[in-house]
């Protein structure tokens, strides 16, 4: 009976995702619009839309999996993630509107554009969106993962992992191929207004019904589980204070150029839409603390889990507390915490494919969405297979993901700020950046002395840029190009 009610409270959910997803495109011409409209909105979105998207990018299932995991098994250091965003937030306020306006100025749709048209190489573009997919993918995953651990946990186990991956699958890529990002707003919607009350109920809920309040549940972490309250936290293998500013100074920098975030970045109306959103978003990250401190909860409620099992600790105290309905609506929250963050990855995939990659193939005649719509549904095929038959690939990917990201930094943001950068001195930082933090991470060298690897392989990256364009000679001035670029400050 349980699993009924829950199952169907989740239903429902789903059904009403897809709804939105398709009548977000109601009325603006959804067969004949072009790759701007589908991909970053028109560049036509709100302050609102704009705020519930991008937080939605940063709400994702490892919010309500992985931060009460990280706090079941290590706490403190699990507090990186809301350092990171905040911080991120801040630097946004600077750089989505340079990107934006770049962007806008050119006609262009995603970060391989950019990097295709800085450096007059649309050969460049498409490696980069090569690069950049290879990174993208893990997340995917992920998001389909989370969501199929999520259904199967709130069924109570009547609906299998495999049939909720693929309902994770069917159900972003049935609104995002039609709609776009416009759509993942829409949704993004519903699901920001379930997050919000299923954590501010569970916040109140949790300490009163199993500690009596939270100075219970407060004292007796300070007096049994002191360990997870201050660096390096629990045997979290060297996770200390040098690990978690040098992994928030890099996420900061890295997430206003991921390619998710700079579609929501480009489907703004108009910079100010930017800077507004950047106030704004710190204070979703307060919700971020409600899985953490539940996380930490769970140690005294259900103790010893281990492994994966960890990040089900959120879910074992809702499913043991509270009445069926209310377990679907959490699960609903949830997944929809998977799907909105999984579309805009499929969707920024498909993007730089269809603009950067598709159009260089030889005797290919295709329109760039239709081909945009295409690499969509095949990328999350690829997903959605590999999670199938070889999960562990692409979470072994996932290791260098963030990391690898951040290598493209000097490529985009300093090429749109230094004129004097020449794309051979862009290639070689990058190649030197990704080589590094490979080998970092997969050699098991990450802390390296205390320090996010992703940090030490930026540095050389960085290193290597500036080296190779001081032995390059200086291109001719555009004095055009400086004030275009200085307006945008």
């Amino acid at each position: 009976m349980n699993a009924a009610v829950a199952t169907s409270v989740f239903g429902a959910a789903m059904l009403l995702t897809v709804v939105l997803g398709l009548t977000a495109v109601r009325g603006r011409g959804r067969g004949k619009a072009g790759l701007a409209e589908w991909s970053v909105g028109g560049r036509s979105l709100g302050a609102v839309f704009i705020w519930v998207l991008m937080a939605g990018e940063g709400y994702t299932s490892f919010s309500y999996l992985g931060a009460a995991g990280w706090g079941y098994n290590y706490g403190a250091p699990v507090l990186y993630v809301i350092a990171y965003m905040s911080c991120g937030y801040a630097v946004g306020y600077l750089a989505g509107p340079l990107l934006w306006s770049y962007a806008r100025r050119h006609g262009l749709v995603s970060i391989t554009d950019m990097i295709a048209h800085r450096y007059a190489s649309p050969r460049t573009g498409a490696a980069v969106a090569v690069l950049a997919t290879v990174f993208l993918l893990p997340y995917i995953q992920l998001q389909i993962t989370g969501m199929g651990v999520v259904v199967a946990t709130i069924s109570y186990g009547t609906i299998s992992l495999n049939w909720a991956y693929f309902v994770a699958f069917a159900v972003a890529t049935g609104f995002v191929v039609v709609s776009g990002l416009r759509g993942s707003a829409w949704v993004s919607v519903l699901k920001d207004l379930l997050v919000i009350v299923t954590l501010a109920f569970l916040a109140v809920y949790v300490p009163l019904h199993y500690f009596g309040g939270y100075g219970e549940l407060l004292g007796r972490l300070d007096a049994e589980k002191a360990e997870w309250l201050t660096l390096p936290g629990h045997d979290s293998g060297g996770l200390g204070t040098a690990w978690f500013a040098s992994t928030t100074f890099l996420n900061a920098l890295t997430v206003v150029i991921f390619p998710t975030t700079v579609a929501g970045y480009l489907g703004a109306r108009d910079a100010d839409v930017l800077r507004r959103n950047a106030v704004a978003l710190p204070f979703y990250n307060v919700l971020l603390f409600v899985p953490m401190l539940l996380g930490l909860a769970a140690l005294f409620v259900v103790p010893g889990l281990t492994g994966a099992d960890s990040n089900l600790a959120l879910f074992e105290l809702v499913t043991d507390s509270l009445p069926a309905w209310a377990v679907g609506v959490v699960g609903a929250a949830a997944a929809l915490s998977s799907i909105v963050p999984m579309a805009v990855f499929m969707l920024v995939i498909g993007t730089m494919w269809g603009r950067s990659v598709i159009p260089l193939v030889r005797g290919l005649r295709v329109r760039e969405k239709a081909a945009a719509q295409t690499v969509v549904v095949l990328a999350g095929a690829v997903a959605l297979l590999m999670t199938y038959t070889a999960p562990n690939t692409l979470v072994r990917l996932s290791l260098i993901s963030y990391a690898g990201m951040a290598q493209l930094l000097p490529m985009l943001l300093l090429g749109l700020l230094w004129r004097r950068l020449t794309l051979g001195a862009a290639l070689a930082g990058l190649a030197a950046g990704v080589g590094l933090v490979a080998w970092l991470i997969y050699e098991h060298h990450d802390p390296v002395w205390g320090v996010n690897a992703g940090l030490v392989a930026l540095a050389a990256n960085v290193l290597v840029t500036l080296a190779v364009t001081a032995l390059t000679p200086r291109p001719a001035a555009d004095p055009r190009r400086d004030e275009e670029i200085l307006a945008t400050l």
